[in-house]
């Protein structure tokens, strides 16, 4: 028997015996005993659900993988271009794409980078996928005053750290890498190599966001979209435009394929490493079967009874104050 108490079993004891005082001190005073040791069953019963009885035995399936996820995400202006689905912005393509890494490969460790200006590692290595997507929830483009220009291979030092570190500290396990971005070089230098990055890549893809048309880009502040309307140049508003040659340079840099996405195509995914163990070489771990339910079915039953008793001392007491019929010739 395994007891997983809700709180614990020195305050559970506390919180019942204030009760169990009561219901057995009229336990004893009460010519009506056996209302109150149904009670009294009550409390024990209550008591002992909290306590969460179990026994081991019960087994689940879990999934590990030997694979690590690192997803560079660009965070410049240009990530909230409105033509991403027609008019709405390309973040919400990227989001949906990471969602869809997310349950391509289970069970991963996974990291998120970010690079406008600079490069940021905004979540490390962890198999907290809910972390993963909360931390692309919020995230926002950078502060549109403050921009000024950025380069899409700023973040390649921090990602040849982020690979080397996990070659280090975990060898026999497969990288993956996913950078996803529209390619515009806006820095007046030519963009910087990932080459440093492909020795520790095992697969992954370049996805690119955008297209040849553009978009509109709404200014950003600190807390998201401004109210101000939209960036402008030149008198009208500046239009962001996929740079697709860039995007396949990132690609052959790391030795990934690279996909242009867009909203009415499902994306493809490469397989993962052969290293990945999948649900049936992942055995099984411990579990408790739960038995709490039991103590919460004999509850309902005591307070079933208690309802049936209390329902016929009510009719009883009615029965009791309902005057007799006089006789016919009575006098008053």
């Amino acid at each position: 028997m395994i007891l997983q108490p809700v709180l614990h079993p020195i305050l559970l004891a506390l919180l019942c015996a204030v009760p169990a005082f009561f219901v057995i001190r009229a336990l004893v005073r009460s010519p009506r005993r056996g209302l109150w040791a149904l009670r009294l069953g009550m409390i024990v019963v209550v008591f002992a659900m909290l306590l969460r009885p179990g026994i081991p035995g019960g087994t689940s399936q879990t999934l590990a993988t030997d694979t690590d996820v690192v997803i560079v995400v660009d965070t410049t202006a240009s990530i909230v271009a409105e033509d991403w689905a027609g008019d709405r912005p390309r973040i919400e393509g990227v989001r949906a794409d990471v969602q869809a890494i997310v349950d391509e490969y289970p069970g991963a460790r996974f990291a998120l980078i970010s690079f406008d200006a600079a490069a940021q590692l905004r979540m490390p290595l962890t198999t907290d996928a809910t972390a993963l997507m909360s931390s692309l929830d919020v995230m926002r483009p950078e502060v549109t005053d403050q921009s000024r220009g950025s380069s899409i291979g700023i973040a390649n030092r921090m990602l040849a750290d982020t690979l080397s570190a996990a070659a280090k500290a975990s060898p026999d396990r497969a990288r993956m890498v996913f950078y996803l971005g529209d390619g515009e070089q806006t820095a007046p230098r030519e963009p910087e190599s990932f080459a440093s990055s492909a020795k520790y890549v095992d697969g992954g893809a370049v996805l690119g966001y955008g297209t040849a048309e553009g978009g509109p880009m709404k200014k950003t502040t600190g807390a998201g979209a401004a109210a101000g309307g939209y960036i402008e140049y030149q008198g009208a508003p500046a239009m962001s435009v996929i740079d697709e040659n860039n995007l396949r340079q990132v690609s052959e840099q790391l030795g990934i394929e690279y996909l242009h996405r867009t909203a009415d195509a499902g994306i493809e995914l490469p397989e993962a490493p052969s290293s990945t163990t999948d649900y049936a070489a992942s055995g099984e771990v411990g579990n408790v079967i739960e038995l709490y339910w039991i103590a919460a079915l004999v509850l309902i039953v005591l307070l079933a009874v208690e309802v049936a008793l209390a329902t016929m001392s009510i009719v009883r007491l009615r029965g009791l104050s309902t005057p007799a019929p006089r006789e016919k010739g009575a006098t008053a």
